[in-house]
């Protein structure tokens, strides 16, 4: 392959059971350029971002787990904890036996970590010659062999926790930094067409190596021959064999800034000191700051790093409102460079974009018997949505970050407009208890409503609609014509029918204003609304009807609202 062909290895699915607060029902993590993770406090969320740092830190004291780590801090056969990581790979430097081909026709490469008692776990590939996972009795058990050359063949986490101490923060935002610096320095050039400087080092380490291992066969062979003697006594017709692999993973041999670098903080001529001894605020800035260089970082053809997978908890944490736009647009653009993933765990709905095609978004939920489960609830390639409907998601996701509330549960009711938004956020902050839980996404036109609806669709969402009927025609240069907006009835209808009857359809007829406030709203509409609800008994009992309908905590509705699921129960409310 090529210097120009290059492609890096990537994470394609997290499997986690029987770890910390996750039980013996699997956690499945489908795996993308990005992945938010959703849910309630102490839900798990936390758990998945650490499963994956757990298996790539094999070889080391972190990969060992303590009682605390066990389902309600108990060993228990057959319920052991359990991770398994799928990885998409670009080469067959696992091993034939390893590599199973996808419908994509991509090579992907399972791999399965348990741990039977506390301390250190036991991995096995998934051998696709048999069909079956390795076990004890096989002579090779796991793709790429040892676990340092399997780990480095993997994509590096960088894991940040919401609340790490200082020095946890300050090794984490330097992992970052070294991996920015590593990829610059190992892509510098004296001239564009030559090799990297890196390049040349790595062909002089490799050949040297190698020049090495052959002046050393002799006393190799010797080695091999004393140690295969010796084992023969005790497994006839067995011979070991000393392969040195002179070649293989050169990369990890060489190492460009000490093992343990310095981040220093403070005035330009004045003292500095190391940034764990500032505050939170300071060391997260650093973060976003070092976050900002990688999706900055132009990655050259013939980069030959090792791709990364950041793993971010709860990232609104010590960030000013005005900020989380930027930081959220920041970590969206970090996979564009070809070289990262990002998994983040958020509370809050402004860190999801579902204008965006390379987003997955998981919810994780805890249920009544405190078992742990993870619902896939949007990947834009299943929701099917047009251009037309990312353009609408991607306006709309500007104008309402908090358009992606719905993600977090709830009721969900889509309304068409802001006067409609304005009215039922009024009344739902008078009665919050009867109200308790409900979500109003505001689609601002007709044409996003469909798009919504997609989305919610999805992952087979409980969720009303609310939305102007219009009138069947409307005068155009003195002529009669079809309303444009009259034909979007049909196109909402056609995505609310899909919820075999889980969703309610309601209609204002003909639109909110004219229904409910006898057409009194003509500027300043939103908080005409808000007024007209205060002044008026009248008003506030149509639209507190109408909200209670659509929350399912009454079957009355108001006078001009019709509940309809065919186009005709519309047309003959304008030929009465």
């Amino acid at each position: 392959m090529s210097e120009e062909q290059i492609k890096h290895p990537r994470l394609h699915k997290l499997i986690i059971k029987n770890f910390r607060s996750i039980g013996e029902n699997p956690v499945e993590i489908e795996l993308d350029d990005i992945v938010v993770l959703v849910g309630a406090n102490n839900a798990g969320k936390s758990s998945i971002l650490k499963a994956y740092e757990l298996v790539m830190s094999e070889g080391s004291k972190q990969c060992e787990l303590s009682i605390e780590d066990f389902p309600n801090h108990k060993i228990v056969e057959d319920k052991y904890p359990e991770i398994e990581l799928h990885t998409i790979v670009y080469d067959k430097s696992p091993g034939e036996k390893w590599i199973f081909e996808t419908e994509d026709r991509e090579k992907l490469i399972k791999e399965k970590w348990t741990w039977n008692n506390i301390g250190k776990p036991t991995r096995y590939g998934f051998d696709v010659a048999k069909n079956d996972w390795a076990d004890a009795a096989d002579k090779i058990k796991v793709p790429w062999g040892a676990p340092n050359v399997a780990n480095s063949r993997r994509p590096k986490p960088h894991i940040v926790e919401a609340f790490a101490s200082p020095e946890e923060q300050t090794k984490q935002v330097i992992s970052i930094l070294v991996s920015i610096l590593n990829e610059r320095v190992t892509t510098m050039k004296e001239d564009d067409d030559e090799k990297s400087t890196f390049r040349t080092l790595l062909d002089t380490v490799k050949d040297l190596q190698k020049n090495i291992v052959e002046q050393s066969q002799e006393q190799i062979n010797k080695i091999q021959e004393e140690l295969s003697k010796y084992v023969g006594k005790v497994f006839p017709n067995y011979e070991v064999e000393f392969d040195a692999k002179p070649e293989e993973n050169i990369e990890s041999t060489i190492n460009f800034f000490k093992a343990n670098p310095q981040l220093l903080i403070g005035p330009t001529n004045g003292f500095k000191s190391p940034i764990e001894r500032q505050g939170s605020g300071a060391r997260r800035t650093l973060l976003w700051t070092a976050l900002r260089i990688v999706a900055e970082n132009k990655k050259s053809k013939a980069d030959i790093n090792r791709p990364n997978v950041l793993l971010l908890d709860e990232p609104e944490i010590c960030l000013h409102p005005n900020a989380i736009r930027e930081s959220c647009d920041l970590l969206y653009s970090l996979p564009k460079n070809d070289n990262w993933q990002v998994m983040v765990t958020t509370h809050s709905p402004q860190f999801i974009d579902i204008s965006r095609d390379n987003t997955t978004i998981i919810r994780v939920e805890r249920n009544l018997d405190g078992e742990v489960f993870g619902t896939t609830i949007f990947r834009p390639d299943r929701a099917k949505l047009t251009e037309d409907d990312k353009v609408n998601l991607k306006l709309l996701n500007v104008y309402d970050p908090y358009v992606g509330e719905f993600f977090f549960g709830g009721k969900i009711i889509i309304v068409e407009g802001d006067t409609e938004y304005s009215a039922f956020r009024h009344i739902i902050a008078k009665d919050k208890e009867k109200f308790q839980d409900v979500h109003i996404i505001r689609a601002r036109g007709k044409a996003t409503i469909v798009s919504l609806c997609k989305i919610l669709n999805q992952f087979g969402a409980n969720y009303s609609v609310l939305h102007d009927s219009d009138t069947p025609t409307c005068m155009r240069k003195g002529k009669s014509i079809v309303n444009p907006a009259w034909t979007n009835n049909t196109k909402i209808l056609e995505e609310t029918s899909k919820g075999n009857g889980r969703i309610k359809l309601v209609s204002s007829i003909p639109h909110f204003e004219g229904a409910y406030y006898n057409d009194e709203l003509k500027s300043e509409k939103p908080y005409t609304a808000i007024s007209m609800i205060k002044d008026n008994p009248d008003v506030l009992k149509s639209v507190e009807t109408l909200l209670s309908n659509l929350c399912d905590l009454t079957t009355d509705l108001p006078n001009n609202a019709i509940n309809w699921n065919k186009i005709d129960e519309l047309k003959i409310r304008f030929e009465e």
